[in-house]
């Protein structure tokens, strides 16, 4: 069976590619947005131009988005992907992503056996959602007349949460289903002991994101830490190159892949590849980030969280993550004076902490998405081939 997989964001590529590992079958991958690099070492080949954008994606996060999108040559990178779904002849297609992805999935099927996996939608978005705000992001926090009629075509869709599947069955897609989150099985085990450097007290964690509002977020971040009573402990995802300005921080690298930062008698530092690790140790989060604010919060860690200029976690794109998170994210203003009294709220009310905590838990959900969906594509897969082969 040769598989195609249509995805499009890192975190998509990264659930298509643990889903695309279990199956047993000859599998390709058509990233629509970025390289897709997560495919590397699971499929046959990676198709399509693979070309970065500036957006990162958020073509229509905001009007400069889509502006330096269009000028980066957005049209004809579509243009070449919608060819390669086209030439590429599958004998099932797997969509990880939202409708647009579900789209060139159908176009690739042309009738061969189709999945759709959307790790988007959330009913928890339409919470308390403004008449304006649904409208400007309908596609992006409800399941729109014309995805469901895309869905007739899919064997099966796989959702989210569970009011995501409840509100699906609802709208008539009665072959929808819901296996566990998504997001928590992409979470590994802590990568490695940060004991050396930051002893076993609690960590507060800062998670700057990594797709460009690092630059503003990050020194924010730091700022608020030092009002703060717990151990400041960056996930770091690029090179060190790569960090902005830190004002006022003396910076020194103690191993390679630790820095130690030192401002006015406080201490912070900065790791690589142990974003888990720091996860599991923390009591609190700063986040302008997406996924893995949603990790964090699915641990039963309160998130606090601002807004910054984009080019991901922009006013409206924090708003709509605080409908998904409810209690779990405290949103504030993106001063440190600001972020800082929050988190000390938070560390210093306990009943608020615990119901934070729980919402977190319940919003995200346990485990077993992605593992759930391997097995049911495949199991399908299979029973189909069987057909085949008694036809």
């Amino acid at each position: 069976m040769r598989v195609l997989f249509v995805s499009n964001g890192p975190t998509e590529d990264a659930i298509g590619a643990r889903i695309a590992a279990q199956l047993g079958h000859a599998i390709w991958a058509l990233p629509l947005v970025g390289r897709g690099n997560a495919y590397q070492g699971v499929v046959q080949e990676v198709l399509g131009p693979r070309k970065e954008m500036p957006s990162g994606g958020f073509l229509f996060g905001s009007l400069a988005n889509l502006v330096a999108d269009l000028k980066a040559g957005f049209l004809s990178m579509s243009f070449a992907q919608w060819q390669a779904a086209w030439a590429f002849l599958p004998d099932a297609v797997v969509v990880v992503g939202d409708a647009y992805a579900l789209s060139v999935g159908v176009l690739a099927a042309r009738g061969k056996p189709l999945y759709h996996v959307n790790p988007l939608v959330s009913a928890h978005y339409l919470e308390a959602v403004r008449p304006l705000e649904l409208l400007l992001d309908w596609g992006g926090s409800d399941f729109t007349p014309y995805e469901r009629l895309l869905h007739r075509k899919a064997r099966a869709v796989f959702v989210r949460d569970e009011p995501s599947l409840r509100r699906l069955h609802r709208l008539g897609v009665p072959h929808a289903y819901w296996y566990g989150s998504f997001a928590m099985d992409l979470l590994p085990p802590p990568e490695r002991n940060l004991a050396p450097w930051v002893g076993e007290e609690p960590l507060l964690a800062l998670l700057p994101g990594t797709r460009g509002d690092e630059a503003f977020s990050l020194p924010l971040m730091l700022e608020a830490t030092l009002r703060l009573p717990l151990i400041p402990a960056v996930a770091w995802a690029k090179e060190w190159e790569a960090l902005p300005p830190l004002p006022g921080w003396q910076t020194q690298e103690v191993a390679p892949e630790a820095l130690r930062l030192e401002r006015d008698g406080k201490t912070a530092w900065v790791f690589r590849g142990a974003f888990s690790a720091i996860l599991h140790q923390s009591r609190l989060v700063l986040a302008t980030a997406g996924t893995a604010a949603e990790q964090a919060a699915g641990l039963g860690i309160p998130v606090v969280a601002f807004p910054t200029p984009g080019p991901q976690y922009t006013q409206a794109f924090a708003r709509r993550q605080k409908r998904l998170l409810g209690e779990a994210l405290h949103l504030t203003e993106a001063h440190p004076d600001r972020v800082a009294a929050t988190a000390q709220r938070l560390l210093q009310n306990e009943a608020l902490y615990a119901r934070s905590s729980q919402a977190g838990k319940e919003r995200i959900g346990p485990p077993g998405g992605i593992q759930g969906t391997a097995r049911h594509i495949q199991e399908d897969i299979h029973r189909l081939g069987q057909i085949r082969a008694v036809c």
